[in-house]
């Protein structure tokens, strides 16, 4: 069991190395207008004193649009319908809404 606490929790999930901090921003690929989206917290994920969380494909984030439309920075549900990036196979088995409004599966 991992220290983390990844093990049966999400899914059948791999464990891979993490990429994304706290507090980092990333480009948005989807069609809300959103740009970019600020990394707040890791969902899933249990945290420890003086350790930063971190993300890696297949982890949902809590996340605000720092660029982007006016209307996209208040709370709300899912505002995009379609995503322009490739998505990863884990995304496909543990989100399957996101599968049905990907157009590509990488690898």
């Amino acid at each position: 069991m991992s220290k983390r606490g990844r093990g049966g929790s999400t899914g059948n999930k791999f464990r891979m190395s993490l990429g994304l901090p706290v507090a980092t921003t990333v480009n948005c690929a989807d069609n809300t207008g959103a740009k970019n989206l600020y990394i707040i917290s890791v969902k899933r994920i249990k945290g420890c004193l003086n350790c930063l969380q971190s993300t890696c494909v297949g982890d949902m984030v809590m996340a605000t649009v720092k660029k982007g439309k006016p209307d996209l920075y208040k709370k709300g549900d899912m505002k995009g319908s379609a995503i322009t990036s490739p998505i990863g196979k884990e995304c496909v088995d543990l989100w399957p809404r996101i599968f049905s409004a990907a157009n590509a599966i990488g690898f």
